[in-house]
């Protein structure tokens, strides 16, 4: 069985996607929390892990609705469980981010350093999915720079937002 985190940073190519939509949920939830919760990482990580579990359900849910219309009947409880499990990399892009904030949350580290930790943990798996992409669809150097370099630009974007929310 594979691990948590290869399953998160190798797993299938599905997985990318909601890994992707994942990460940009979970650096922005740092970033709206972060401010109000800076002192306070193990809150600052449940807002994230509530917010991601939100998003999921709603994705799932929204699937569902999409899938039922498009078969023309509703789901049984294998499909949705599918669906549920096809999205499960939205959840298990917490992971990483989260252990950086339980790292502030039990003295390892300082709580604001926790955060940037977490935001870079954030922004290297942005990077990681981007070359994933990259080399799955076989892009060659100029798409995998392309691909590497708009995943970074994401992740960038939201801190570039915590600095100006912060400061």
């Amino acid at each position: 069985m594979p691990s948590l985190l290869s399953t998160i940073f190798l797993g299938s190519r599905r997985n990318i996607a909601g890994t992707e939509y994942g990460t940009i949920i979970v650096l922005a939830a740092i970033v709206a929390g972060a401010p109000g919760l800076r002192d306070e990482p193990w809150r600052l990580a449940v807002v994230v892990i509530v917010t991601a579990f939100v998003f999921w359900v709603a994705h799932v849910y929204s699937d569902g609705i999409g899938e039922s219309l498009d078969q023309n009947r509703r789901l049984d409880k294998r499909e949705f469980v599918a669906i549920a499990r096809r999205e499960f990399a939205i959840l298990l892009a917490v992971v990483p981010p989260v252990l950086a904030l339980a790292l502030g949350a039990v003295g390892l580290i300082r709580e604001t350093s926790a955060i940037w930790l977490a935001l870079a943990a954030g922004i290297a798996m942005l990077v990681v999915q981007g070359y994933r992409y990259a080399r799955l669809e076989t892009l060659g150097f100029v798409g995998t720079a392309v691909s590497v370099s708009v995943n970074l630009a994401f992740g960038l974007v939201i801190v570039a937002m915590k600095v100006f929310i912060s400061h």
